[in-house]
């Protein structure tokens, strides 16, 4: 069992955290952490299983609605901030720089062998949002190849990032550019659209959430040439077809709108990914994969105005009520099983 110790979080009474040192940065930053985030259990909240979410680029854990409603359904909530995101970066780091995304397979599987240890024998449900929903998928195809699916026993995909926006020609020649120069000039910045998304979500804009513009910045963080490389590198294998292994829910909102100027669409559009992307390259997760537009949700879905927030919640908590009524796969007498 992992010798865990928990300290308070910078969310505040009914969060804990727990840091993982990962050592020398591959990519010459220093040294490298990872930090788990835990919704305290109550005393009179069941526990049929857990959930592990995994955040976005420019993002961190701070949904505690989402933690709370997942708890109300008998999973308890944690989640991951990867090396050098949100509270897991170290001054002087690139912030969310890697080069590549198989390397965030070392926290992450640390991370499930707390919330395993937590609650042996139960089934572990991952939820990734947008460029977390990349990581996941690879992730877990990786996982699956090696005969390592359990305790994972399905993931949910919120408005994961499976293609990079744009007409295909210029998503061509950007991936030719950039992996040319990823080697010799991996810390250089592009330029990329600010867009509009965070003042939707910010108490400061149209939003209802007083995150941390330090983590999570109205602006955005900067993209590097080697983490887009990564990315599109990771997005390529995606396209070539995975097999995760597990079953898979994909929330979306029903349209995008990449306008840079805020209007009243903005508040009810994904103004971050293509949606059509990701109808388009849900199936290459494997396995059973359902897909559910919510509309007029936003980037993230459980960050929506509030109808189509609660609209989210009620697919989620109803696709997660028919997993946990599952039988209990046995991955240990069968390490091929599917479900």
């Amino acid at each position: 069992m992992p010798d865990t110790d928990w300290q308070q979080d910078i969310l505040g009474p009914g969060y804990h955290r727990h840091d993982f040192d990962l050592g020398t940065d591959p990519d010459r930053e220093g040294t490298v952490a990872a930090v788990l985030v835990r919704r305290d259990p109550k005393p009179e909240e069941a526990v049929r299983g857990a959930v592990l979410y995994l955040h976005g680029f420019s993002d961190y854990f701070f949904q505690t609605g989402l933690a709370d409603a997942l708890a109300r359904q008998g999973l308890p909530f944690y989640a991951l901030d990867l090396r050098k995101c949100g509270r897991a970066r170290k001054p002087g780091q690139t912030a969310h720089h890697i080069s590549d995304l198989a390397r965030y397979d070392e926290e992450l599987e640390r991370a499930l062998a707390v919330v395993a240890a937590d609650h042996p024998g139960l089934p572990v449900y991952v939820i990734g949002h947008s460029t977390g929903g990349l990581v996941t998928a690879l992730w877990l195809d990786r996982r699956r190849a090696a005969g390592q699916v359990a305790p994972v026993a399905g993931a949910v995909f919120n408005s994961p990032w499976f293609d990079l926006q744009g007409k295909p020609v210029e998503r061509g020649l950007l991936t030719q550019l950039i992996r040319v120069l990823a080697k010799p000039f991996p810390l250089r910045h592009l330029k990329a659209p600010i867009g509009v998304y965070t003042n939707t979500l910010h108490t400061s804009g149209t939003g209802e959430w007083d995150f941390d513009l330090a983590l999570k910045p109205m602006e955005g963080f900067p993209v590097t040439i080697g983490w887009l490389n990564a990315i599109r590198r990771a997005q390529a294998r995606l396209h070539r077809g995975l097999d995760i292994g597990v079953p898979s829910l994909v929330l979306r909102s029903d349209r995008s709108d990449f306008s840079p100027r805020y209007s009243p669409l903005s508040d009810r559009a994904d103004t971050v990914v293509d949606v059509e992307h990701i109808a388009r390259w849900a199936g290459s997760l494997g396995g059973e994969t359902t897909v559910v537009p919510v509309p007029d949700a936003r980037h993230d879905v459980f960050l929506s105005l509030a109808e189509p927030r609660e609209q989210a919640y009620a697919v989620m908590e109803a696709w997660l009520g028919q997993q946990l009524a599952r039988p209990v796969r046995n991955e240990e007498a069968d390490p091929t099983a599917r479900p």
